[in-house]
């Protein structure tokens, strides 16, 4: 009897999932709706600035200058501008004296490629970039390849592009190295899994893909993980079918909600390079949005970047660990190698 009565006595799940308010309506008790951890790029950024002041004041104090960087800045673009400025505040902040060298868009493009040259031998100037775009007619490429490779904290030079993409040291480009570093930092693992990067620039989804695939022995910031590249001519469909098994998926496109929730899996890890300017709604005011359906698809993700305050902060700290690596004339660019098999040993 007792038995029985105990039995009867057991509430049924639904029943402790819910009970009426004293307004009449069902209340209900069941999990709360999932949401994203989401990595702070501002405060992880603030972490890597703080780290190379404290390398900085080190590399003085045993009787070495400051680190310098050399920003040559072409023409008058509002956001170039900006992420100049942010750039040399941030140097400042690490302790590393910065020079912004502004020219009009009318200078032409052998008139830039002698500044260049002139600071490739100015041993005053530890990095030097040059801020893109330039204008429409000057070639891109051979701006960057001006830069000298020992000097080019953007990675842009096609000597830096070789040697990562053959795991060798390199200066890496900024943005990718912070994506990588945001998820080394993270603790998330890459080990095998699947990860899709939409965007295949030269300077940010390019690089990402070689990071995300290559073998982690040869540094600490590589992923051994599964990658594909999808790009403008994906089709939609086919897009969709490679996040939906995506482990990872990282956007570098520029266009407002690319990847929203129905595209993604539970748990999947969503860095969101885009930037976009779009009409608020609500205030009429223009503001700042990713490439992802931020609000959907962080009710899905287990790791999620904001824009603005995601990826944005940590491609300027990366570019101060550059800056000091260039100064340092590190063999390893900074970087943690591991020793490497000869190449004929080496495994696909």
């Amino acid at each position: 009897m007792a038995a029985a009565s105990r039995t009867w006595f057991r509430l049924s799940p639904q029943f402790l999932r819910s009970f009426r308010r004293s307004d009449g309506k069902l209340f209900h008790t069941g999990r709360r709706r999932h949401q994203a951890k989401i990595i702070d790029g501002v405060a992880m950024a603030k972490e890597i600035r703080e780290e190379v002041r404290a390398e900085v004041d080190q590399w003085v104090a045993q009787g070495h200058r400051p680190p310098h960087l050399s920003v040559v800045l072409v023409g008058d673009n509002p956001a170039s501008a900006s992420y100049v400025k942010a750039k040399t505040k941030a140097a400042k902040g690490a302790g590393i004296t910065s020079e912004t060298i502004l020219k009009p868009s009318s200078i032409s493009q052998e008139e830039l490629l002698d500044l260049v040259e002139k600071l490739n031998k100015d041993d005053r100037v530890d990095g030097l970039l040059v801020q893109l775009p330039v204008p429409d007619h000057m070639t891109e490429r051979t701006v960057c390849n001006a830069v000298a490779p020992e000097k080019d904290v953007d990675g842009f030079n096609v000597v830096n592009v070789g040697r990562f993409c053959l795991d060798e040291p390199a200066f890496l480009p900024a943005t990718p190295y912070g994506v990588m570093e945001m998820i080394r930092r993270s603790g998330i693992e890459t080990f095998g899994k699947n990860a899709v990067v939409c965007g295949r620039s030269k300077n940010v989804g390019m690089p990402l893909a070689m990071l995300l695939h290559t073998d982690k022995e040869h540094h600490e910031i590589c992923a051994d993980a599964t990658t594909t590249i999808c790009h403008r001519y994906t089709p939609g469909d086919q897009l969709e079918v490679f996040t939906k098994t995506a482990d990872i998926i990282i956007v570098a496109v520029g266009q407002p909600n690319l990847i929203t929730a129905d595209m993604v899996k539970e748990g999947v890890v969503v860095i969101d390079v885009g930037i976009n300017r779009v009409v608020d709604p609500v205030t009429g005011k223009m503001k700042l949005v990713g490439d992802v359906d931020f609000e959907g698809v962080s009710r899905k993700a287990s790791y999620i970047t904001p824009v603005p305050g995601g990826v944005g902060p940590m491609t300027v700290a990366m570019l101060m660990k550059n800056t000091l690596a260039a100064a340092k004339k590190d063999g390893t660019y900074g970087l943690s190698m591991s020793p490497k098999e000869p190449l004929s040993q080496e495994v696909s």
